[in-house]
Order: C-alpha cells, then sequence, then structure tokens
C-alpha cells in the first residue's frame, strides 16, 4: 500500500479542538474565533533607526512572521512609528510601558494594535475609558499584557508572589475595566518565566472569558533552553485548544523565534506543514555517518515550502519501512542507498550520490505539487528525527 504525506486530501487531526473565543483584528490578521494562530516577534533594533527596523521586519516578514512589535519607551520612538506603520509588510504592534501618553501617539500613528503593561503604565487604570475611546475611533486592538516581573505591587503584596492567581486577577480586572467602557477588541497575556506557572495561568485564564489570548513563556532564555521550555508550554496549551497567537522569547535573533514558533504549530497540525526531513538519530547498526546525510540534504533543500516528507536513514531495520511512508527517501547502507519515491524503489544510487539523488527527486516532485499559495508560512526544514 503507498502512502502519500503530501498535501493531505482531509485536515490533519488535531489533538483538542480550539477553544472558542471573540475573534479581533490586528491590522490585516484575525486573531481569536476561527482564525488561524499567528506568529508574533519583535524587532531587537532601536525603534528611531527607522532604516535597521524596517530591515529587520522584512526579515521576519520572510521568514513567516505574522506580527511584529516595536518598542515605544521614548519621544524619539513614537516619532518614528508612523513611517515603521506605513512601510511594514506585516501589521505593527507598539509597545508601551511606563508612559500612557506614547498609547496615544501609537494609536494616531497608524500602528495596528497598542500593548499596554497595567502593572507598569502610570494611572493605567484612570485612563482606560480615554484609551479605550481612541482605539474604538481608530479601528486599533490592544493587547493586555500581564507579566510576572511588572505585576502591580498590591498584588504583589496580596499574592507574595506572581502566582497564577495573580497573574489572573490582574488580567481580568483590566478586561473588565475594557469592557466597563464597552470596548471588546483586546487579547490578553499572562506571561511568566516559568512554564508550570504559566500553563498554570493560561487554563485558568481561559476558564473565565472568551477573550483571545497571546501565548508567551517571557524571558525564555537562550536559543535551546527557550526552545525547549516555550515548546512545552506552548504544547500543553494548543494541545487543550487553549491560545490564538504565540511569541517565542528568545535570547537570539528575532527570526530564529519564528522558526521555532511556525516548527511548534506545525508539529501540532495547527499550521500547514511544509517540507520535512524525517532522519533517524543514527546507532551501532548504521551503515553511513547520516548526521551528515541528513544536514546535507537539509541545507540543499532550504527554502523548499510544499508539503514534502523526506525521510534519510541509516540501516536495514526502520530504513525502508521510513524511506516508503514517506514522500521521497532513502535506506542507506553496504555503501548504497536504495531512493524511495511514493513508496516505491525507483533507483538504487552509491552511497556519495544518495544526497545529490535525493535533491534532484524533491525537485522533482515540488514542481510537480506546484508552490503553495501562502508563501509566508514557508520556512526552513522541519528535521525529526526518529
Amino acid at each position: 500500500m503507498t502512502v502519500s504525506l503530501g498535501l493531505p486530501a482531509l485536515p490533519p487531526p488535531v489533538l483538542a479542538p480550539r477553544r472558542k473565543t471573540r475573534k479581533i483584528k490586528v491590522g490585516s490578521v484575525e486573531v481569536g474565533g476561527d482564525a488561524p494562530i499567528s506568529v508574533q516577534s519583535m524587532t531587537t533594533t532601536p525603534t528611531t533607526d527607522i532604516n535597521a527596523t524596517l530591515q529587520q521586519i522584512a526579515e521576519l516578514t520572510a521568514t513567516g512572521c505574522d506580527i511584529v512589535r516595536v518598542a515605544c519607551p521614548s519621544a524619539d520612538d513614537a516619532e518614528a512609528l508612523p513611517i515603521i506603520a506605513r512601510k511594514s509588510q506585516i501589521p505593527v504592534i507598539a509597545d508601551i510601558h511606563f508612559q500612557p501618553k506614547y498609547v496615544f501617539a501609537a494609536i494616531e500613528a497608524g500602528c495596528a494594535a497598542v500593548r499596554v503593561n497595567p502593572g507598569n503604565i502610570r494611572k493605567f487604570d484612570d485612563q482606560v475609558k480615554e484609551i479605550a475611546q481612541a482605539a474604538k475611533d481608530a479601528g486599533v486592538s490592544i493587547r493586555i499584557g500581564v507579566n510576572a516581573g511588572s505585576l502591580d505591587p498590591r498584588l504583589m503584596q496580596k499574592h507574595g508572589k506572581a502566582t497564577p492567581e495573580a497573574l489572573v486577577e490582574s488580567a481580568v480586572w483590566e478586561a473588565s475595566l475594557f469592557e466597563e467602557h464597552d470596548f471588546h477588541d483586546f487579547k490578553i497575556s499572562v506571561k511568566h518565566n516559568d512554564p508550570v506557572v504559566m500553563v498554570r495561568a493560561y487554563e485558568m485564564l481561559s476558564e473565565r472569558g472568551d477573550w483571545p489570548l497571546h501565548l508567551g513563556v517571557t524571558e525564555a532564555g537562550p536559543a535551546f533552553q527557550g526552545t525547549i521550555k516555550s515548546a512545552t508550554a506552548f504544547g500543553a496549551l494548543l494541545s487543550k485548544g487553549i491560545g490564538d497567537t504565540i511569541r517565542v522569547s528568545l535570547s537570539a535573533p528575532p527570526a530564529e523565534e519564528v522558526k521555532v514558533g511556525i516548527q511548534i504549530l506545525q508539529s501540532l497540525n495547527l499550521r500547514p506543514r511544509k517540507l520535512e526531513i524525517v532522519s533517524c538519530p543514527s546507532c551501532g547498526r548504521a551503515q553511513v555517518d547520516v548526521y551528515s546525510l541528513a544536514d546535507a540534504v537539509t541545507e540543499g533543500l532550504e527554502g523548499m515550502s510544499v508539503p514534502l516528507r523526506v525521510a534519510v536513514m541509516g540501516c536495514v531495520v526502520n530504513g525502508p519501512g521510513e524511506a516508503r511512508e514517506a514522500d521521497l527517501g532513502v535506506a542507506s547502507g553496504n555503501g548504497k542507498g536504495q531512493i524511495f519515491v511514493k513508496g516505491e524503489i525507483i533507483k538504487t544510487v552509491p552511497e556519495h550520490a544518495i544526497v545529490e539523488t535525493l535533491i534532484e527527486e524533491a525537485n522533482r516532485l515540488a514542481a510537480e505539487m506546484g508552490e503553495p499559495e501562502d508563501e509566508s508560512a514557508a520556512g526552513s526544514p522541519t528535521v525529526t528525527v526518529g
């Protein structure tokens, strides 16, 4: 029986249906409801350096980022927002702390949304009515961004530390203030650097209202640690249908955050899968250098965005089966490789020709399948180790 793992005829299975939330708009991107889960990142350039910021936004867009956030800590940053918002290829969110006047500046600048941190904006609660009216008039949405590192001192005193209960209490209170003024175009985040605390906070928050939720593990850490923490937390929540947009926070270039976020969603069938490399971890049975083979194939197919599964296997135990189940695969051993296409052996090539042959066949299959309509979801190949 031939099994094709290319573009599926039916929607791929998911672990749980999406939680029903209200839908809002962040510029051209819908968040919540039945909208696809979007991937966000944040620029690391000084916002005042307009050219550098726009260049980084262009790089993020090419990587597959849906929404980008820029910092606005000063008047000079606020002055740069109109040009950045106008020239960005994707919706821009202004990140506001401390000074409420920059909330209004960001709305006037044409930003798609504004992130507000209730815990460190002076007298924020007293200005919700004015902020809500300005946002409503401009068609701008809001993110209520509660963060463990900047929780209201009163809540810290009440709960002793940034517990899930404290984070949720802050979020629900701020949500009620906006709703009191008939403003509903907002999403909420309750971020913490501990995935366990973060997951519990979002679980509790999801039971309190139908607000769309922005997932994030704040200050997740360097690339490896942050990827693990974010994947663990996001997987726990997304597998229960909780989460409408995500941002992976890494001490790494922003494009890496986007790649990780996309791969998390693809792994859970919450975003169409693109190129996927399946390779074995190698063991004493391997008769070829699987690591080098997988790396060379991955590098050779960089940028390919069709939903193609390529298996690179190094022995005769699981190799033929995995290669047969993929769209394209190789089972290697004894100085040669059997090349499989759609479950059938099409040729046997010497070991030195395996990479070249796989790349050639992958490009042929990709040409037959055609490029997907949604180029923004493209990214680096997924590498799955069996």
